[in-house]
């Protein structure tokens, strides 16, 4: 900035103001309005409020570059405004507009007062402010008053923060609380009547030579002032801060021209101990106050707080409202709070704590969510366990019972749930079933080309009947056949087992009992004049219907036929015993129930229009499928037909009732589930996953349908949603000739019967294991 900036021409009482354009518009960022900072060149209106918030905050500027303290405000563009800006002393701040207004009015007569030249620069510090202001207003001209606030700006600026020469003083650091200098006031001279007291000249802007007459109001700029200025101002300035260094290394030595004293202030922190000062009668207010006006004051209070706050005020809070209240609670109580969650929500807290997995160990808390699953029996978990052994169970007890006395011995022992061990391991074969890749199907090769007529799965056991005259009797678990049951002069179209006992019937007309274990006959039951098509072995009778339209019923264990039942007048193709009554479906359109030991029929069910092909009983309901593409629904104690089932579109070939739902498998390639006791269809299985040719056996429970068809594939639904899973078996030949004939299931095996008629697939049976406990 040119040294005549900022002063004014010598003029008399009466002399016009020369003032340049300059002048005229330089800004004092100490006083500026918003309206005047938004002009400066690249600030606009939200800088300039952010400036004068700044300035708020701080008490006032010290010097230009405190303008970077303002957000959004950078040294490019205090640089781009350096030459129209001006700074005065905060203290002086509210009372510069009106002495520049003041100053065009007084008398040139101040001129003869002229101060005594000093020979040392007096370095005055904050605490002078007040004393120069009186004698600036008392006895300065407008230019000088303007230049004593540079001058005290810069002195301050100085001391606050001495820095070397040629480097930029850091306004943040001359902020912090932790490295305030503060100097004593100058040292007192003694003013005389004919020597004023000379004002504080800052030395960083004025070199005063010895001799040389100086007065506040000389206004008139000798040729080089500004040169020799700058270069007295480097000089006074590496001697401010080479005095305020030897001041901070020895504290208290006195200088030759003034004692300068260095004092360090830190802020206490705030504590419990120490709090700050009014902290006590706040917190004495709070108290008084009402739960509405406290809620009031806490809302007020977080709006005025910083995000580090409110994070600490959530740091505090938090924890006060995380209470362990399940082990709190008495057993019972927490037991049936624990009740509410799910199977997978109850392992999870199980993980919480110890405490938390001795409640969600309870065994009757699982045997409930057992039943809930229709998980009724935990024997089959409990046979695996042993026949893999104890080891295991063994191992667990000792990790979790603690070790010699120690202090862990006080701690619960936590004892696996059996019913626990059941539900998981259902849940994980139900996965297997869903989910995870489909296992390795085991083959069972042994009817060479022929059918497999019938097929019968129970435990490890199971029994495939063939038109090649023979059973077999195979091992699920290895894959062997064990035993070929032979005798049979025609071939097996029928067959039962229960136990160690087998019950065949063939086109020889003959019924065979047989004992798997060994594959004895036991016995040769004789007395159909045809074909044996069906029978239902219930303890130790059987019940069986033959082509020749009668029904006969024999004890297994004498092989001695007990009852003949005689009313139907064509091939019985489908027979059900229930113990008690025995309900047989025929090719004469008719339904019958019987009473076998007085070898009445109670009831003639008639409504088919065709051929029943198919039969369910459960003791209360009779479900009979029909070619005339109907399903219906009887009352087995009054023979009254209770709903018809129409939805199928052709031959209902087999049928699975349980719990009053039914699903049928129709040759119309679609299965349907229903209701018998509303006659609502609830699902229909179809759709682009649909079988492409007629569906000839299913199987069902109360997750999943499995049905098997002529196109060569088995698939599995599920039951509720009736949506597609996946398919379990896909033949190669499907499509061509390859044929699921019958499939059988249990819950964690699936046995399918495939062949073809054309010779294009072999005959064998596939073994599908989805039980991982077995391997």
């Amino acid at each position: 900035m040119p040294a005549s900036r900022g002063r004014i021409s010598g003029r008399g009482m009466g002399d016009t103001v020369n003032e340049s354009p300059a002048q005229r518009n330089l800004v004092d960022i100490n006083v500026a309005t918003v309206e005047e900072l938004s002009t400066l060149v690249g600030v606009g209106r939200s800088r300039a409020e952010a400036i004068v918030e700044t300035r708020n905050s701080l008490g006032g500027f010290t010097s230009i570059e405190d303008l970077s303290l303002a957000p959004g405000v950078g040294t490019n563009l205090i640089e781009a405004n350096r030459q129209i800006l001006t700074v005065s002393a905060p203290a002086q701040s509210s009372q510069v507009n009106a002495r520049k207004t003041n100053t065009r009015n007084r008398s040139s007569d101040n001129a003869s007062a002229q101060p005594t030249p000093s020979t040392t620069p007096v370095i005055s510090s904050s605490s002078d402010n007040a004393t120069e202001d009186q004698q600036n207003d008392s006895g300065s001209s407008s230019s000088n008053e303007w230049g004593a606030c540079r001058l005290r700006q810069r002195r301050s600026t100085s001391r606050i923060n001495p820095l070397p020469v040629g480097k930029s003083p850091s306004l943040r650091q001359t902020r912090s609380s932790d490295s305030i200098i503060q100097s004593p006031s100058p040292l007192p001279t003694t003013p005389t009547s004919s020597t004023p007291t000379a004002p504080a000249i800052d030395a960083s802007n004025v070199s005063l030579k010895e001799g040389s007459p100086t007065s506040e109001n000389e206004d008139v700029v000798r040729p080089g002032a500004t040169k020799r200025k700058s270069e007295s101002t480097v000089e006074m300035s590496a001697e401010v801060a080479t005095e305020k260094k030897t001041c901070r290394r020895s504290e208290g030595v006195d200088s030759s021209s003034s004692s300068v004293y260095c004092h360090v202030h830190r802020n206490p922190i705030p504590s419990k101990d120490n709090p700050p000062p009014g902290f006590c009668q706040w917190l004495h207010t709070f108290q008084y106050w009402s739960n509405a006006e406290r809620l009031c004051a806490i809302d007020q209070l977080i709006e005025l707080c910083e995000p580090t706050q409110v994070r600490h005020m959530m740091a505090v809070i938090e924890p006060q409202f995380q209470r362990d209240f399940i082990s709190l609670l008495p057993k019972e109580l927490a037991l049936y709070v624990l009740s509410f969650l799910t199977p997978r929500d109850l392992t999870r807290a199980a993980q919480t704590c110890r405490c938390w997995r001795v409640l969600a160990e309870d065994n009757l808390l699982w045997r409930e969510k057992c039943r809930e699953a229709g998980i009724d029996d935990v024997r089959d978990t409990l046979n695996k366990r042993r026949l893999r052994g104890s080891s295991q169970h063994s191992s667990l007890s000792c990790g979790l019972s603690s070790p010699t006395g120690s202090s862990q011995s006080t701690a619960p022992i936590i004892t696996p749930s059996p019913w626990k061990a059941t539900y998981m391991r259902h849940r994980n074969i139900e996965l297997n079933w869903r989910v995870r890749p489909v296992p390795q199907p085991r083959v069972l090769k042994g009817h060479d080309d022929h059918v497999i007529t019938c097929l019968q799965f129970c435990g490890n056991r199971i029994v495939s009947g063939s038109d090649d005259n023979t059973l077999k009797v195979w091992s699920a678990t290895t894959g062997k056949c064990m035993r070929t049951l032979q005798g049979h002069t025609g071939g097996v179209w029928s067959s039962q087992m229960q136990g160690n006992i087998i019950v065949s019937g063939s086109t020889d007309r003959t019924l065979k009992v047989w004992n798997a274990e060994s594959g004895q006959c036991l016995h040769t039951l004789y007395g159909h004049t045809s074909t044996v098509r069906c029978m239902h072995l219930h303890g130790n009778k059987v019940v069986s219907g033959s082509r020749d339209a009668t029904l006969r019923v024999w004890d297994v264990e004498t092989g001695e036929c007990l009852h003949v039942l005689v009313g139907h007048v064509a091939a019985v193709r489908c027979v059900q015993y229930d113990g008690r009554l025995v309900v047989s479906g025929a090719y004469d359109y008719t339904v019958k129930v019987w009473d076998p030991e007085r070898e009445e029929c109670l009831h003639t069910l008639q409504g088919h229009t065709n051929r029943v092909y198919s039969l369910q009983f459960d003791g209360i309901h009779v479900v009979s499928g029909s070619l005339d593409t109907s399903i219906r629904v009887w009352d087995a104690e009054t023979g009254a037909c209770k709903h018809t089932l129409m939805g199928h579109q052709s031959l209902t070939s087999g049928m699975e009732l349980r719990n009053n739902i039914l699903v049928s498998g129709n040759a119309d390639s679609t299965v349907k589930v229903w209701d018998i006791i509303s006659g609502k269809c609830l699902q229909t299985l179809s759709g682009a996953n649909k079988h492409q040719s007629a569906v000839t056996c299913l199987q069902f429970n109360n997750k999943f349908v499995i049905t098997s068809s002529d196109d060569g594939t088995v698939k599995l639904w599920d039951v509720k949603t009736g949506e597609f899973i996946r398919n379990l078996v896909s033949l190669d030949s499907g499509g061509s000739g390859g044929v699921v004939w019958r499939i059988r299931a249990d819950e964690t095996r699936l046995v399918c019967a495939v062949g073809s008629r054309n010779g294009t697939e072999e005959t064998k049976l596939l073994v599908l294991d989805f039980d991982i406990e077995s391997k």
